[in-house]
């Protein structure tokens, strides 16, 4: 590639590269006229230079996107445009030392804005998405997050078509306007950057209460939605008071506004967003009711209403200083909302899930070309770097500082960081900095956390003399090459460590030379390579149990062997634990039946994993929850990680094979378990949404579907018979599972009695959609294609796409992953449809072509050709382009490598 071509690519953001802002904001004036043909749009910026960085004049320099320029002022005299430079994403002004006022006036067409980001207009509802760099394309304005400032809007629009207007903050002021139009104003006394900036203009119905902080405030609740939409926010309200009620009990945080709005809308790039005062979800994260949404659906949304709502402090009160920071915010407060919900429900359930989680989406990422640190150190889009890696990793790391100092100390950390930068931009060591201030423990080896990638692995072994009874435990650690990081470092990793008596209970923790008893649960401490460390008074048939609560983020390979793991399977006291016993041994036993297949011998599935499940059945002190995840297999996701090369179509044969002699097996089992819970369910009225309640559907949901995998017809018929739609949507969709891949026409015509039921209802679609594009039946690509026509589906629709495109490449692996390469040559016509649209959902409908190493030679090469002819596009979006280019920096004749 010559210089100029290299130039003329989209050049990286780096880390090191980091300067403080030249000026400063203080307050913001915005007024914003919406209109049909044109909204306008008036900021006065008053400022000053900027002390830390730098003394004498310097010029004003405003980011912006996508807008017309009108005029612009600076103080008091009209620049002429001699006066200033404008360039394609930035508007220069001319230089100032000291305070100055800058008012920018200009124009803007929200209804064009099909990104969704910044200000943009879906249907008869304006919206706006201003993170990470959304708010350039409403105002020119310095759009990053170390620039804070306080805010006041004026929303001005017609209002019998927008009589609902709303911004951050207090509103202080209504009023009447000539031509049927009206306006408010929202004052926000809280600085902040300009992504957390947002408002909404429209037609909504809104559901209203109250919540009064422990110091005797009343704060007013609303959760606006398209009206007729208001008796689905129920769960939603309650949510927001029990996670405002536990941030005042567990982190001492009282929420500091008159008021606290949430807005759903139907078109949204994101989940939701938390900016202050005024949060805007994507409507499937809001809207619930026991005919529309599954237990699962009220759970997500109860844990993103949290999310969102502790954002106030971890987040907005205190932001990030630049965007390598963003795990600052986000891994915090993913911690905190895991926290709040394993402590609404079960803990050991949650820790699964969040292990689960980590395992499928965040150690692939970090094993291939787009792995990057939890604080990245470059980046060419930023809205790429809203990943697993910053968000779950980086939980993990907040995670893992909260067992090193434990509870108290933690606590004294949450308020020393809060003390000191409350109202700031920082950075994730001064996080680390308050934490090691309060609690006296050095971290300095732990901020490895935050700039290596990879997923560390730990070995695990360790002798046991009878004579002696002494147990000699060695744990090394290995951190695998990442792109840009060849050499690593031992990572500080703490594995909370029992030991298991064959009488199934904990043994007494003590080391070689201690004195006391011990506890019967342990952190050990990894920090080198490798460390030894040795117990006594063990008995003999001891087995350890190790990464108890998936205590850090890393891959263990210890040296269990199938009878230690069955044993802990049915005796570990940790939840996590004899879940991942059953997990490793379920684990081992379908590779073995890959390599069967691969060789062409018989593939019988290990008696000793059904004899495991046949124990957990019988074992009455599992609570039903818990029991649906233990009984659950590995995924085809977490199989073919788990081999050097991941053949599709043996994993997916093996793993079906599985289930169908599970279900065979058992059938008695799972049946008698099946209609005791079903029997048990109410058949109309109130659904409990209780702990309880949710586990036992979960468990005869679980049930079901072996009862379908044993092909039995009495198992077929039960399916059929709760599939019927006018059921609770869990029991609904629990059966449509279990149905999804039969080649039947009772499957089929389930699937054609739902979709006439819920047509109508787009977030209920959205379930069809992704049930279609997740069938492993051959032919589902066609089906897939053929719903592109389908009158509900829609490019434009970011829910709708994920649904469709997304059930199908990132849920359907052995489809998409067909070898004749269709998966990825559809894939790449979709990326390429969605780019000119919206860049961010294109770039993310990219990632399942990123792994292509992971596959055999063919399959490989479809993916880099599929990839080649993204990154061929000329005018393909910087979103898309970091993703696809990345992904072939080491492939064969890569376009990139030169």
């Amino acid at each position: 590639m010559d210089r100029a071509a290299a130039e003329a690519l989209p050049q990286p953001v780096r880390l090191q590269d980091y300067a403080p802002p030249a000026h400063l904001i203080d307050t913001v004036d915005l007024t914003v006229e919406l209109g049909d043909d044109w909204t306008r749009v008036t900021a006065v910026l008053s400022g000053r230079r900027n002390p830390a960085a730098g003394s004498g004049p310097a010029p004003i320099v405003l980011d912006g996107q996508d807008q017309q320029l009108l005029s612009v002022t600076l103080d008091g005299r009209r620049l002429s445009e001699a006066d200033y430079r404008l360039e394609a994403e930035r508007l220069v002004l001319p230089a100032v030392d000291g305070e100055f006022v800058a008012v920018i006036e200009g124009r803007i067409r929200p209804q064009d804005n099909t990104a969704l980001e910044g200000l943009y207009r879906s249907g008869d509802l304006y919206c706006t998405q201003c993170e990470a760099e959304g708010f350039r394309r409403i105002t020119y304005y310095p759009d990053r997050p170390d620039v804070m400032a306080v805010f006041t809007v004026r929303i001005e629009a017609e209002k019998e078509r927008f009589p609902v207007l709303l911004a951050n903050g207090n509103c202080v002021e209504t009023g009447d306007l000539p031509f049927d139009r009206h306006f408010a104003v929202w004052h926000d006394p809280f600085r902040k950057p300009a992504y957390l900036f947002a408002m909404v203009a429209g037609n909504l119905g809104w559901r209203e209460d109250s919540f009064t902080t422990r110091s005797g405030r009343e704060v007013a609740l609303r959760i606006y939605v398209d009206p007729g939409n208001e008796d689905r926010t129920g769960h939603a309200m309650e949510s927001l008071k029990r996670s405002m009620r536990w941030d005042e009990e567990v982190y001492g945080f009282e929420y500091d506004l008159d008021i606290f709005m949430i807005v759903a809308v139907s078109a949204f790039n994101m989940g939701a967003m938390e900016n202050k005062g005024l949060n805007i979800f994507n409507d499937k994260f809001i809207l619930a009711d026991p005919a529309s949404a599954t237990d699962g659906d009220f759970q997500r949304i109860e844990g993103i209403v949290a999310h969102e709502y502790f954002h106030n402090w971890t987040g907005n009160r205190i932001t990030c200083r630049d965007w390598f920071q963003l795990s600052l915010k986000e891994g915090l407060t993913v911690f905190r909302d895991q926290e709040f919900s394993a402590d609404m429900h079960d803990r050991g359930v949650k820790r699964v899930a969040d292990a689960r989680l980590l395992r499928t989406v965040q150690f692939p990422e970090d094993a291939g070309p787009t792995a990057h640190p939890v604080r990245p150190e470059t980046y060419i889009e930023i809205n790429n770097f809203y990943t697993v890696t910053v968000y779950e990793k980086g939980s993990e790391v907040v995670r893992m500082i909260h067992t090193l100092l434990g509870p108290e100390n933690y606590r004294k950390g949450i308020d020393l960081y809060v003390e000191r930068h409350d109202g700031q931009a920082v950075t994730c060591d001064d996080f680390v900095a308050a934490m090691e201030d309060a609690s006296g423990v050095d971290l300095t080896r732990f901020r490895l956390w935050y700039s290596q990638a990879g997923t560390p692995t730990v070995k695990a072994r360790w002798q046991h003399d009878p004579a002696s009874r002494r147990l000699e435990l060695t744990l090394s650690q290995s951190v695998p090459s990442t792109p840009g990081q060849a050499s690593k470092l031992p990572m500080p990793i703490p594995v909370r460590t029992a030991l298991i008596g064959r009488n199934g209970e904990p043994v007494p923790l003590r080391l070689d030379g201690e004195a006391g008893a011990g506890d019967t649960e342990r952190v050990l401490l990894l920090e080198q390579a490798s460390e030894t460390v040795t117990f006594a008074d063990v008995p003999p048939g001891t087995v350890p149990s190790l990464l108890r609560g998936f205590s850090a983020p890393v891959k263990l390979d210890a040296s269990w062997s199938e009878a230690d793991l069955a044993f802990l399977a049915g005796a570990d006291s940790d939840p996590f634990g004899r879940w991942e016993a059953l997990q490793s041994l379920s684990t081992r036993a379908l590779l073995a039946m890959v390599s069967a297949l691969r060789e062409g011998r018989a593939a019988g599935f290990d008696p000793r994993v059904v004899a495991a499940f046949r124990t957990s059945l019988a074992d009455d002190r599992l609570e039903p929850a818990f029991l649906a995840e233990l009984l659950s297999l590995p995924g085809e996701s977490l199989l073919g990680q788990a081999l050097d090369t991941w053949h599709v179509d043996e994993v997916h044969a093996a793993r079906r094979e599985a289930r169908r002699t599970l279900g065979e097996a058992l059938f008695d089992l799972w049946t008698g378990l099946y209609d005791r819970l079903s029997a048990a369910e109410p058949a109309g009225g109130e659904v409990d949404l209780s702990t309880a309640a949710m586990g036992r559907r979960a468990l005869a949901n679980a049930a079901l579907g072996y009862l379908v995998a044993s092909g039995r017809e009495a198992g077929i018929a039960r399916a059929v018979a709760q599939a019927r739609p006018d059921g609770t949507m869990t029991r609904v969709m629990g059966a449509l599972v279990a149905l999804n891949d039969l080649e039947r026409g009772e499957r089929d015509q389930a699937l054609a009695a739902f979709h006439d039921r819920w047509q109508h209802d787009p977030l209920v679609l959205d379930k069809w959609f992704a049930l279609k594009a997740g069938s492993s039946r051959r032919g589902t690509l066609d089906e897939v294609r053929a719903l592109f026509d389908h009158p509900g589906f829609s490019l434009r629709n970011p829910n709708r796409v994920r649904a469709l495109i997304g059930g199908f490449t990132a849920g359907n692996p052995v489809r998409f992953h067909e070898a004749d390469g269709s998966g990825y040559a559809f894939l790449a016509d979709q990326v390429l449809a969605l780019d000119p649209i919206n860049p961010q959902v294109a770039a993310r409908m990219t990632q399942p072509l990123v792994r292509w190493r992971k596959f055999d030679r063919g399959r490989a090469q479809a993916m880099t050709d599929a990839l080649r002819r993204i990154v061929a596009q000329p005018t393909l979006s910087k979103d898309v382009y970091e993703i696809a280019s990345k992904a072939l920096s080491s492939a064969p004749d890569s376009p990139q490598s030169g």
